[in-house]
């Protein structure tokens, strides 16, 4: 009877927060793409009409541009989008792997009027996303950034403690779902977890860290994760075809480890992930002729929080690549 009760106040609160959410206008603009809405939000602090378009695809149920928008929006306009199922997106009814990823990607700039050339910058599983927009949309591109970015070489022949992690990670999402949809994560939030779990999220603006942690809250977000994380393999298979990528300018990103040393990453297989990592790493400066690695040597696989100013260094490198225009 009580953990009925505690059930029922949990979801009443949900039912209320995401009432109030929904009243509020999102931070950027809708756009429909064909029966379904993406959110795209642009800043622009430059006002220099001739500088790239910066365009930011996050991590697997990640939101995390909003976190370094205001910095990179120094060097011109940026743009991040919630991609469909995350934050202020509608869900999509098509398979969310990154071929798909990219067509909702060019559909959205294009009804946004985003004016190219593009800079992208791909942050882990958005690695594989960019790096496919660029090889589509090569006339578009002139810059890429790979954030401890993925390489299908070793994602698709993952050994088998490592693809018992994936299937880990996606038992952890479904349970979300549940924690979700009756509200436990919102109040999670509201106690301060996600900011002990990690403590660097403090650092972050208010606001900002607010249009990150409203998405986790609600369930579309983890069922997104979870067809994502499911369709994987199959994202791997279709960037497969991105591998040269010509005299594109390209900074990859190291981060030092891939999990901080924390008491439950010593139940996995972290240092076996950090072996495929660091081949995978081997991997990526091949794709280009202008392929260069910078380190996040304080940082785990989550360089956003841990060292971002690396990511806004790694922007920098690439348009002043871009300025010498030197092989």
């Amino acid at each position: 009877m009580l953990q009925l009760l505690i059930l029922s106040a949990t979801t009443l609160y949900q039912t209320i927060a995401i009432w109030q959410e929904n009243r509020t206008a999102p931070p950027g603009e809708r756009f429909d793409i064909g029966g379904y809405a993406l959110h795209l939000y642009q800043k622009n602090d430059l006002k220099n009409a001739e500088s790239p378009t910066i365009v930011l695809d996050h991590s697997l149920g990640g939101v995390e541009g909003y976190a370094i928008v205001d910095a990179l929006a120094t060097f011109g306009n940026v743009c991040i989008y919630d991609r469909a199922g995350y934050g202020w997106s509608d869900q999509s009814p098509r398979a969310r792997t990154s071929e798909t990823i990219v067509e909702e990607l060019d559909r959205l700039l294009t009804q946004a009027e985003v004016k190219a050339p593009y800079i992208l910058v791909g942050d882990s599983f958005g690695s594989y996303n960019m790096r496919l927009y660029a090889h589509r949309f090569p006339e578009k591109v002139v810059g890429l950034v790979l954030t401890d970015g993925l390489h299908e070489g070793e994602m698709l022949q993952l050994p088998i403690a490592l693809k018992g992690l994936k299937l880990l990670f996606l038992l952890g999402f479904w349970m979300a779902i549940f924690g979700s949809s009756f509200g436990i994560i919102r109040l999670l939030r509201a106690i301060g977890l996600f900011e002990l779990m990690k403590p660097e999220l403090k650092q972050i603006d208010a606001d900002r860290l607010q249009c990150i942690t409203r998405s986790f809250c609600r369930p579309k977000h983890w069922i997104t994760m979870a067809r994502e994380i499911w369709s994987l393999e199959q994202s791997g298979r279709e960037v497969s075809v991105a591998k040269d990528l010509g005299n594109l300018p390209i900074v990859s990103i190291k981060s030092n480890s891939f999990f901080k040393p924390m008491l439950w990453t010593r139940l996995i297989p972290t240092k076996q992930a950090d072996r495929v990592r660091d081949r995978i790493h081997e991997q990526l400066l091949n794709l280009s002729s202008r392929s260069k690695q910078i380190p996040a040597s304080q940082s785990s696989h989550f360089v956003w929080i841990d060292q971002p100013e690396v990511m806004v260094e790694a922007v920098k490198q690439v348009r002043d690549w871009m300025d010498l225009n030197i092989d």
